[in-house]
């Protein structure tokens, strides 16, 4: 038993098409249409915009005269195919399924047509079984048996008359039952005792491959007759048919068979017979009386005087079978077109022995010249007018001296016959008058009328000097930027398409002015110069050359400066997602840079889909050194910069958020200056361009102080703070950047800040916090439900400060610009900032609205906080870092700018520190 499959022509079960009342001619269109594909609608009209979404409403809707066309659709196993429904005389139903490669790709078990009239069915697979019964006028067309699992038989009776079966194969097929007027045409039968005609006069059997595939012992698979025609099976007649025996047996059945009682009237002529090694067959039997030989059969009976008998079906392959062009072209039922469509056709390398002198092949099939395409070579598809350009004009066919080729120059010229039958190819000149981006079409013609086209364009301009000239500019995702289309930062495209060039371009030079350049001839095409992309590995002004060849060899050179630079881009927040974890591997040193695998391919630690990011914001902390150390990161493929984001000390461990733009590898980078430590690395977000949410910076504003409502954070519990909605930040915010500081914890634990407060991402935290300790660390939290966020710690008890300084939303105004990181200010220079004292920074945009720093407290004398604000703004009661004495202690800041892209830093009472302020970017509104 074949295994079940899955293709659906109806609903599943056995399913019979009854004809019901059809609707007005207004109601529905010339053709129905039938697709599973959406959108389709069963109750509607079957209209090729809105098809029917299965095959039976289509059914029950077709009137007389309407083709049902019917796409591929998904098979239902164990299904039946009944139709029922009459056309007209003149006007028959057509079902007309899709082909591909000139193969059905719709699928059914069976097909039952009964008790109907003027049908024509077309291109159908068929796994089981075809029955036609008391039906009249029925056109069978390409009904092919499926060809992995199928057995198909057909099985033609029930009182049918003139049921016409063309270009089709089954496993068998029986015509009977007071069948009258059969035709089988052009149709490949292949099975043990393949056709059977019985009771059913005026069968024709014209132009069929028929194989009688038999097994090796006598009885296994039986001893059929390959054509057997028998009962009153009158008037029929057999022509034209390769009738063939596969297998080794001592069977000693008749290849053709026509009983006494079916003589009557019927002929047979034109056949080819053959046997195979071992085959001990014999060719006919003619009313009872079997016949060896073709002479023999024809001195007897007065049949097969153009038969042609083989000991073996080898030769009938090749332009040496004796079935090419020996056929009778004037016998019953001949079709112009074989069982693939192709017309018959006269080959010449063999004489015309048909009837006649004709040139119809035998069997199923005509050998053909393979024409499957046309070619078309120009010498000088790009010139310009005035220019003889030279067309030569082909095929693929292998008959050359039979094509005929006609060159199209598609300027509103005559076109041009090139080759009329010349075997060798040929050529054909034309000179253009004027102007023109024009598509050259040539049209190969094949003796039987086939024709195949191919269409080239050519770019004929005006006469003048090569010069060079192009545009460079950033190669920026669009908005809806697909997640898996890889797309770095800092890529620029270069295009040479303005170049003036009346001649053809032979090779494109460019040099990126970053020590790299390209080139070649695949930059040139018919009808212009293509782009190219070049991703610099950091910003800077670039002097780009670009310097033409055209086939000439004349050359021409374009210089410009192009300023590369990040884009400014939107936020989009993410889970938080750990990419690396040290302590499971080794300590990373300072010897080296360490590569932290931020993308791999398109994804974000192979999770995310995130082909164009730009920025990533990651949480990174330093723990177990070795020795006090502080921590650099900063793109791949770039020099790494004299700025810190993480400093530790000796056995210590220290976080800090750090936002930092990718590689041109994807990558980012992270060096020690001293010692070494394991690196803990979480992505919490990033940035690109044309995507995500803008910011709004505020002064930084306090929404959560445990020392004064609520109390000290426990272990293993959690606590939402309301954050949008209040404070001016909107209530649909996305996210808000949030400054967290925790003190007071009374033992090592770590803290973490996040969204769902039922879903707390795990490994991964915000803030480690230690006890006699203030530390801080920069946040940003998607908003949660009812504009909250979650705190939470895992161990002991802290208390627990959080200051919002900004917000991303759809109502926020500012897009982040990442810079390579860079030192602004550093009073290590300039002396300390004393308690109570400012200090300003400044070298930012001057339109600039937000900064993203790195803020460092060094050589501090006593505990206290520095607060970061714009320029001529008022101190806000928050901080931005706790500074400790005698410790290091970095924070990730982000604050708004004032005038002049300045900022100030304020240190609080607790003692003098040297600030440091390092930039990560900027944000600017527009």
């Amino acid at each position: 038993m074949r295994p079940s499959r899955a293709l659906v022509l109806l609903t599943a079960g056995l399913v019979t098409f009854i004809g019901m009342p059809a609707a007005t001619a207004a109601d529905l269109p010339t053709d129905l249409y039938v697709a599973s594909t959406m959108p389709c609608d069963d109750s509607g009209s079957g209209t090729k915009a809105l098809p029917f979404c299965t095959l039976g409403p289509a059914v029950k809707a077709a009137k007389p005269g309407q083709t049902v066309h019917v796409d591929n659709l998904p098979y239902q196993q164990e299904q039946d195919l009944t139709i029922d429904r009459s056309g007209a005389p003149g006007k028959p139903i057509t079902y007309a399924f899709t082909y591909a490669d000139q193969t059905p790709v719709s699928a059914t078990d069976s097909l039952t047509i009964s008790g109907t009239s003027h049908l024509v069915v077309k291109g159908l697979l068929v796994s089981e079984r075809v029955n036609v019964a008391d039906s009249h006028d029925v056109a069978l067309e390409g009904i092919v048996e499926e060809p992995k699992w199928g057995s198909a038989s057909l099985d033609i009776g029930g009182g049918s008359t003139d049921v016409r079966v063309s270009r089709s194969s089954f496993h068998k097929a029986v015509i009977g039952g007071g069948a009258q007027r059969t035709v089988l045409s052009r149709n490949v039968l292949r099975g043990s005792g393949p056709l059977s005609v019985v009771d059913a006069p005026g069968t024709v059997i014209t132009n069929n491959h028929i194989d009688n595939v038999t097994g090796k012992v006598q009885g296994a698979g039986g001893c059929e007759e390959t054509v057997d025609v028998r009962g009153a099976s009158t008037g029929s007649s057999v022509f034209n048919n390769v009738l063939t025996a596969s297998g080794n047996t001592t069977c000693t059945t008749p290849q053709l068979s026509v009983a006494q009682s079916a003589t009557s009237g019927t002929r047979a002529d034109s056949n080819l017979i053959a046997g195979s090694e071992g085959f001990a067959t014999v060719a006919y039997q003619w009313a009872g009386t079997t016949y060896p030989t073709a002479a023999a059969f024809l001195a007897a009976s007065g049949q097969g005087a153009r038969d042609i008998l083989l000991p073996t079906a080898a030769s009938l392959s090749g332009a040496d079978s004796p079935a090419v062009d020996s056929a009778d072209a004037t016998a019953p039922g001949v079709l112009p077109v074989d069982k693939n469509g192709i017309p018959t056709t006269d080959d010449p390398r063999v004489p015309n022995t048909g009837k006649d002198g004709g040139y119809l092949d035998r069997g199923a099939t005509e050998t053909n010249d393979g024409l499957t395409a046309a070619t078309l070579d120009i010498d000088h598809p790009w010139a310009p007018t005035g220019t003889k350009v030279t067309f030569k004009a082909g095929s693929d066919s292998t008959w050359p001296t039979t094509m005929t080729h006609t060159v199209d120059f598609g300027d509103g010229t005559a076109p041009a016959v090139v080759r009329p039958g010349d075997a060798a190819g040929g050529t054909v000149t034309h000179v253009y008058a004027s102007p023109c981006a024009c598509v050259v079409k040539t049209t190969a013609t094949a003796g039987n009328g086939r024709k195949v086209t191919k269409e080239q364009k050519i770019r004929v301009t005006v006469p003048g000097e090569l010069a060079t000239a192009f545009t460079i500019a950033p190669v920026l995702p669009a908005p809806d930027h697909g997640k898996y289309h890889l797309l770095r930062p800092l890529t620029y495209r270069v295009d040479p398409s303005r170049t003036v060039a009346p001649w053809g371009v032979k090779w494109v030079d460019v040099d990126y002015g970053d020590g790299r350049s390209a080139g070649g001839d695949g930059w040139s095409g018919g009808n212009g110069l293509r782009t190219a992309r070049h991703t610099y590995e950091q910003p800077g002004t670039y002097e780009v050359k670009v310097t033409v060849t055209d086939v000439r060899g004349v050359k021409s050179t374009a210089t410009r400066s192009v300023k590369v630079d990040y884009a400014p881009s939107g936020y989009v927040s993410t889970a938080p997602l750990r990419l690396l974890d040290t302590r499971t591997d080794r300590p990373i040193g300072h010897e080296y840079p360490y590569t932290v695998p931020v993308f791999d391919g398109v994804h974000l630690a192979s999770r995310i889909p995130a082909g164009a990011a730009a920025t990533v914001v990651l949480n990174v902390t330093v723990t177990d050194a070795t020795q006090d150390t502080h921590l650099s990161v900063w793109p791949s493929e770039q020099a790494r910069p004299a700025t810190s984001n993480v400093n530790v000390r000796a056995g210590a461990t220290s976080s800090n958020m750090v936002t930092v733009p990718v590689g041109a590898d994807g990558q980012v980078k992270a060096q020690l200056n001293a010692g070494k430590a394991a690196l803990i690395v979480d992505l919490v977000g990033y940035y690109q361009p044309n995507a995500g949410n803008r910011f709004s910076p505020i002064a930084p504003t306090r929404v959560l102080d445990t020392r004064t409502s609520g109390g000290a954070l426990g272990g293993n519990k959690r606590r939402s703070v309301k954050v949008a909605g209040v404070n001016g930040i909107p209530a649909d915010a996305k996210a808000v950047a949030l400054n967290l500081t925790g003190t007071g914890a009374t033992q090592e634990a770590f803290v973490s800040v996040f969204q769902d407060p039922l879903r707390r991402p795990h490994n991964t935290s915000n803030l480690n916090v230690e006890p006699g300790k203030d530390k801080s660390n920069q946040a940003i939290v998607p908003v949660g439900p009812n504009g909250t966020v979650t705190v939470f710690t895992n161990a002991g008890s802290t208390h627990l400060v959080l200051d919002v300084v900004g917000y991303y939303g759809k109502d926020a105004k500012a897009l982040f610009t990442p810079v390579v990181p860079k030192r602004l200010a550093d009073t290590r220079t300039t002396g300390k900032v004393a308690p109570g004292a400012t200090t300003t920074v400044s070298g930012l945009p001057a339109n600039a609205v937000g900064a993203v720093l790195n803020v460092t407290a060094t050589d501090t004398t006593a505990p206290g906080f520095l607060t970061a604000y714009a320029f001529g703004g008022r101190v806000p009661a928050a901080s931005s870092l706790n500074t400790l004495p005698g410790i290091t202690v970095p924070n990730h800041v982000t604050a708004p700018v004032g005038p002049g892209g300045r900022v100030t830093i304020f240190n609080s009472n607790g003692g003098p520190n040297h600030v440091i302020t390092d930039l990560l970017g900027y944000f600017t509104t527009g």
